[in-house]
C-alpha cells in the first residue's frame, strides 16, 4: 500500500519526539533533588507526575484518535505540549518544587502521543503484519533514550531553559511535518460515535482487560525503570548525572531495539509465547538486582537484559491488541491498554522511593515486589489467557 513506509517512519518520529518530551524531568532529577533538598520520596513523586497524565490521558486520546484521525490528533497533541515544556524549564530554573509538580503533570499530555499511534498505524497495515508495524512504531519508544543521554549533556552545553526551548521547537516543527507529510490510511474511517459510549464498549471487552494487566507490567517496568534509573544509579553506584544518564539511555535503548523484535516474533510465533517470555525474564533480572551486582559490566550487561525482556513484551502486548481487538474499536482498546501500561510505571517509582533502605542502600522491597508481579502476571498468562481473532471476541466480557 502506498505510503505505508512514510507514514509509520513519521508517526515513529512523531513519537519518539514527544517521548522525549515527556521524559524532561527524570534525567534532571538529581540536579533538582540536590537544588531543593528532596527526599527520596519527594524526588520519586517529582519524577512521576508527567507519567500521570500521560497514562490517563491516553484514553480519551486514544478514542479522539477513532474520530478525527491520527495526523490531526499527533499535530494537537505535540502542540499542546510545547507550553509545559517552556514551563517546566521556569519552575526548574527558579528551584520551585510545587511549580515542577504542576507543570510535569501537563508536561503529561507528551506521552498520550501513543495512544495515537496505534490505530494510526494499524489502519495502514493488514492484519498479518501490524506485530511487525505496532513494532517498529514502539521504536519511537527510544525518545526516553534520546532524553537520558542527551538531555543532561544538553543542560551543560547550552543551559536549563535553552535545552527545552530546543524541544519545544521540536515539537513546533514535527507538528508542521505532521500537517505537511502525513496522510491517515485510505481505509480508515472516522468512527463518529460519542466517546463515552465507545469507552464502554470497549470496557466490556475481555481483551482490554487482560491486555491493560500485561501492559501494565511490561510497558510499566520500562517506564518505571527509564524514569527513576538515574536516580537508582546516583544512589546505588554513586553515579554522576551524566553518566547515570548515557547508562539510562543505554536501558532505554535495549527495549526499544526489542519491541519490534517481540512484535515480529509475536506474527511468527504468537503473542502470547513472546509476553510469557518476557514475563519470566523480566522477573528473573529484576531479582539479579536485588543482589547489586557490581558496577559497570555485571549491572550494565543485567540491565540491558531486563530492558530487552521488558521491550520484546511491550512489542508482544500490542500485536496481541492488534490481532484481537475489533479495528473500529482499536483507538479505544488502544487508550485504555496504553493508560494502564502508564500507570504501571506511575508507582513503581512511588513504591522505590517509599521503600529504600537508607541504612543499607538499597532497593530490596520494591525489586522484590517486581519478582513478584512478574511471576504471578506469568502464571495467569499461561493458564488464562488466549490469542483469539477480532471477530470472536467482539463482544465478550
Amino acid at each position: 500500500m502506498t505510503g505505508q513506509g512514510r507514514n509509520l517512519a513519521l508517526a515513529t518520529w512523531t513519537f519518539a519526539i514527544n517521548f522525549w518530551a515527556w521524559n524532561l524531568i527524570g534525567p534532571l532529577s538529581t540536579p533538582y533533588a540536590t537544588a531543593m533538598s528532596l527526599s527520596s520520596t519527594q524526588t520519586a513523586l517529582l519524577v512521576a507526575t508527567p507519567i500521570l497524565v500521560g497514562s490517563v490521558g491516553r484514553i480519551p486520546v486514544g478514542a479522539l484518535t477513532d474520530r478525527y484521525g491520527g495526523r490531526t490528533m499527533f499535530m494537537v497533541v505535540s502542540v499542546v505540549s510545547i507550553a509545559p515544556v517552556l514551563l517546566v524549564a521556569f519552575a526548574g530554573a527558579i528551584d520551585s518544587y510545587v511549580l515542577l509538580l504542576i507543570f510535569g503533570f501537563f508536561l503529561g499530555i507528551a506521552g498520550t502521543a501513543f495512544a495515537v499511534g496505534i490505530p494510526f498505524v494499524n489502519a495502514w497495515y493488514p492484519p498479518a503484519r501490524r506485530g511487525f508495524a505496532t513494532g517498529v512504531f514502539g521504536i519511537g519508544m527510544g525518545g526516553t533514550a534520546l532524553s537520558a543521554f542527551f538531555t543532561p549533556r544538553f543542560v551543560n552545553w547550552f543551559g536549563l531553559f535553552a535545552t527545552h526551548v530546543i524541544i519545544a521547537i521540536a515539537l513546533g516543527g514535527t507538528a508542521v511535518l505532521v500537517m505537511v507529510a502525513m496522510k491517515d490510511a485510505p481505509n480508515w474511517r472516522p468512527n463518529t460515535s460519542p466517546v463515552l459510549p465507545k469507552l464502554k464498549a470497549a470496557a466490556k471487552l475481555s481483551i482490554t482487560w487482560q491486555m491493560s494487566l500485561l501492559y501494565a507490567v511490561c510497558f510499566g517496568g520500562f517506564v518505571a525503570f527509564s524514569t527513576y534509573l538515574p536516580t537508582y544509579l546516583k544512589t546505588v553506584y554513586d553515579f554522576s548525572i551524566t553518566d547515570a544518564g548515557a547508562r539510562t539511555a543505554g536501558f532505554a535503548l535495549a527495549a526499544v531495539i526489542a519491541r519490534p523484535i517481540g512484535g515480529i516474533l509475536s506474527d511468527r510465533i504468537g503473542p502470547k509465547v513472546i509476553v510469557l517470555i518476557s514475563l519470566i525474564g523480566s522477573g528473573a533480572l529484576a531479582a539479579v538486582e536485588i543482589l547489586q551486582p557490581p558496577a559497570e559490566l555485571p549491572a550494565g550487561a543485567s540491565f540491558v537484559a531486563l530492558a530487552f525482556f521488558l521491550g520484546i513484551g511491550t512489542g508482544g502486548v500490542f500485536a496481541w491488541v492488534a490481532r484481537s481487538a475489533p479495528p473500529e474499536k482499536v483507538g479505544t482498546v488502544t487508550g485504555i491498554v496504553g493508560a494502564a501500561g502508564g500507570l504501571g510505571g506511575y508507582f513503581p517509582p512511588l513504591v522505590m522511593g517509599a521503600t529504600y533502605d537508607s541504612a543499607d542502600n538499597d532497593y530490596t522491597v520494591g525489586l522484590s515486589l517486581l519478582v513478584l508481579t512478574c511471576a504471578l502476571t506469568a502464571i495467569y498468562t499461561a493458564w488464562r489467557l488466549h490469542v483469539r481473532s477480532s471477530a470472536t471476541l467482539e463482544g465478550t466480557r
